[in-house]
């Protein structure tokens, strides 16, 4: 079996299989009982269609550079998930992000310069095989079952709402209410050494409030602006995974014993 072309491959995938019935016939779909592939991941893709449910337990920032994309952190520094324990589970009950939800199998173009998307699925963390116990991916006459169905449709609302988001994210650039993020936080044993957050895009409240009531009632009534306060609400919660780093163990600290903190 032959992987797809992969000249890039998402995060969290390894590798890329094209699902079919010719090779997979007689597979099964396991449970996925870990979420050792989320350990190091402190930030996770999120869609605006989710910003109202993630905004419960996660900041919602946007990437810096060019094209920014709308992301939920699960920490504040990099390899930091605050969210997975030591044995490898979320322990508590928390919105996982679809992009999460979705893995191992991904929607992905097999050739380059068509713009046909296959079920693909990452064969490194073993939850599809050849198992004498799990969800039959095919039937016998070699259709999808309703499960592969099931997660063939979930793919492809994901793909939807991603089209949805970057309407969205391409919105909030014509309306320049973007701006470098910074935030500072500090600890009550360290209240002179703030640790300083950078490298996310976040929307500026004063500019937001510049806009006219006109633009700001088209917001209201498309949903937008639904979205944006969902996002800047979400921001109150940095502290909060700041308290779950530090409780955690996993506030890193500079050669000098100083706050190392950065989102970039």
């Amino acid at each position: 079996m032959a992987s797809a072309p992969q000249p890039q491959l998402p995060l969290f995938y390894k590798d890329l299989l094209p699902l079919n019935s010719r090779d997979h016939a007689d597979w099964k779909a396991g449970t996925l009982d870990s979420a050792e592939y989320l350990s190091v991941t402190h930030a996770i893709p999120v869609t605006s269609d989710e910003f109202v449910d993630a905004q419960r337990h996660f900041p919602i920032v946007f990437t810096s550079g060019e094209n920014p994309l709308p992301i939920a952190l699960f920490g504040l520094n990099e390899g930091v998930n605050t969210f997975v324990g030591e044995d490898m589970k979320i322990n508590e009950a928390i919105y996982l992000p679809a992009y999460a939800r979705r893995y191992p199998f991904i929607l992905a173009k097999l050739q380059p310069g068509n713009d046909d998307m296959s079920l693909c699925f990452d064969p490194v963390p073993g939850l599809l095989g050849k198992f004498d116990e799990g969800l039959a991916l095919f039937d016998d006459a070699g259709q999808p079952t309703e499960y592969t169905q099931g997660v063939l449709d979930f793919c492809r609302r994901f793909e939807e709402a991603g089209q949805r988001t970057k309407l969205f994210m391409e919105e909030l650039e014509k309306l320049n209410i973007l701006m470098d993020g910074e935030i500072a936080i500090t600890r009550g044993d360290m209240p002179d050494t703030p640790f300083i957050y950078r490298g996310f895009r976040m929307v500026d409240e004063n500019k937001l409030r510049e806009l006219s009531a006109e633009k700001l009632e088209e917001l209201s009534k498309n949903g937008m602006l639904m979205l944006i306060h969902a996002h800047l609400f979400s921001l109150n919660l940095m502290r909060t995974i700041f308290e779950r780093q530090l409780s955690q163990g996993k506030v890193p600290m500079n050669a000098q014993g100083e706050p190392a903190a950065a989102l970039n």
